[in-house]
């Protein structure tokens, strides 16, 4: 079971947009959640409103910015800049990108827009180590400027990543850390020429043998009370981040993410009922930003909050304790 926890909504405050200082000066709009304090890796990402007016279109020189309507009322969009004009209709699902680099554009909303998400994914994802064909330039210019489409694999990630800044979990960080990799796959297989075949060939060596496996699981476990990323782990199985996530799911029965939040649970209630460290200390330890964070989450996912749990597994615990002496005081009676 995973645990997860609601991320209240940032007070509805003015300020530059996005949070990471793309931009340099306000936009018509709230930033509602950012992954700044997240601790991310793969991506990072903000979910924003936006008002009825003009602001400024710019994007990071080392990141393909995707924006997704995650919330919308078909509002029209159009977006300018040196030799662009379009008109977005920006329905729930809508994707449109950014090239990196943009820095002389403008963005016009015809009518408020309720929330839509920014994502940026660093370039380094289109490198060849990830994928098992050669990748460079002329990838990332195949990825410049787009209208709006529809692709429903990229909204869903889209609404995955939305939903990690609204409700954290536990294994966050690697399960954006799989999106961001899943992302940019998808990415290269439908926004450039190249198929799926020619991006990820079936090559015998790419399964996760036993041997590996039992490497990898042994690494989780060795490191739940620390930054578990998706990275390490296909470094240990010698795989691509892509075909590691395949790998491990067809291996396990489930995704990494998945995998590591049920193994936090489990660690979590052994430390809750060993009763000797403060409950901000277990949030932090099992990688959540706070300790009401880890409550809500923990709650969600056993229907106890960590102190009741605590104090019901320890009474649980002395009654067995007792029933064993009496047992044992009775057999030498």
């Amino acid at each position: 079971m995973e645990m997860q926890s609601e991320q209240p909504a940032a007070a509805g405050r003015y300020e530059q947009w996005p949070h990471r200082g793309v931009w340099d000066r306000d936009c018509p709009g709230k930033l509602l959640l950012s992954s700044t304090d997240r601790g991310w890796s793969g991506l990072s990402a903000e979910l924003c409103t936006a008002r009825r007016g003009v602001g400024p279109w710019r994007s990071p020189p080392s990141d393909i910015r995707i924006c997704v309507a995650t919330r919308s009322n078909q509002t029209i969009l159009t977006r300018r800049a040196p030799g662009i004009e379009s008109q977005i209709v920006a329905e729930r699902g809508t994707v449109w990108l950014s090239p990196p680099g943009l820095q002389e554009g403008a963005v016009d909303f015809a009518e408020d827009l309720p929330e839509f998400l920014h994502i940026y994914l660093p370039l380094s994802h289109f490198s060849s180590s990830n994928f098992d064909t050669e990748t460079g330039e002329s990838v990332i210019y195949a990825l410049n400027y787009e209208t709006a489409f529809e692709d429903p694999l990229l909204a869903e990630i889209g609404f995955a990543v939305a939903s990690e800044l609204k409700i954290e979990t536990s294994a966050g960080s690697l399960f954006v850390e799989s999106l961001a990799s899943s992302l940019a796959a998808r990415l290269l297989q439908k926004r450039t020429s190249a198929s799926r075949t020619q991006l990820f060939p079936r090559r015998a060596h790419h399964g996760l043998d036993q041997r590996r496996l039992f490497r990898v699981l042994d690494y989780i476990d060795a490191n739940l009370e620390g930054d578990l990323s998706l990275e390490c782990m296909a470094r240990i199985a010698c795989l691509s981040r892509y075909h590691f996530a395949r790998a491990f799911r067809q291996a396990v029965g489930e995704s990494p993410h998945r995998y590591v939040s049920a193994k936090r649970l489990k660690r979590a209630k052994a430390l809750l009922i060993r009763g000797d460290r403060p409950l901000v200390d277990i949030a932090l330890t099992l990688n959540f930003s706070s300790q009401a964070n880890f409550t809500r989450a923990f709650k969600q996912a056993t229907g106890q909050a960590p102190g009741q749990y605590r104090q019901t597994a320890g009474s649980q615990a002395s009654k067995s304790f007792l029933r064993d002496v009496r047992h044992s005081l009775s057999v030498f009676a």
